[in-house]
């Protein structure tokens, strides 16, 4: 008798030493899932508007110093090393990792004419698009962000509202 209970002890104390069942196991691995599908999306959108803001900043910096620029020169410059980025910077430049300024279109000035008594304003118009082959061409919501001399902020995307949600 001491040999069949001493047996029964033994099996009832390696049935209360097992780790987690194969159910246990699949419903945390479920769990986990579900939460990184929520995670993950929220996560890369978050990442995505903030750098947005590198593009909004550079355009906006790039916009005072345009002012600065006519300010003492009398007309605006589509040249990015006249606004002191590094020279040989064209109308097109890199201003961070993930924008860049594809063009800077400046319209000189015209003087009244005999058939108007008023002529028509310099103007400049600045564009920041994504650069191409990183995770922010992927942002179809906001693609491109321009701003114009008379203070225009405008923006490109699948977003019906893109020109004020961009730049929000």
């Amino acid at each position: 008798m001491n040999k069949l209970h001493s047996v029964g002890e033994n099996r009832s104390r390696i049935r209360t030493q097992q780790g987690f069942t194969l159910i246990e196991l699949v419903i945390t691995m479920v769990i986990a899932s579900i939460l990184a599908a929520i995670a993950i999306p929220s996560y890369s959108a978050y990442i995505e508007k903030s750098r947005r803001t590198e593009a909004k900043s550079a355009l906006l910096d790039l916009a005072s110093l345009e002012e600065r620029y006519f300010s003492t020169n009398n007309t605006y410059t589509n040249q990015g090393s006249n606004l002191g980025y590094p020279a040989g910077t064209g109308s097109s430049f890199s201003v961070g990792s993930y924008y860049t300024i594809t063009s800077i279109v400046v319209t000189s000035a015209l003087a009244p004419t005999s058939s108007t008594s008023v002529g028509t304003p310099a103007t400049y118009t600045i564009t920041a698009a994504p650069v191409a082959g990183t995770t922010q061409a992927n942002d179809s919501a906001c693609q491109t962000f321009v701003i114009s001399s008379s203070g225009q902020r405008t923006a490109t995307g699948t977003d019906p509202n893109a020109s004020t949600d961009c730049w929000q």
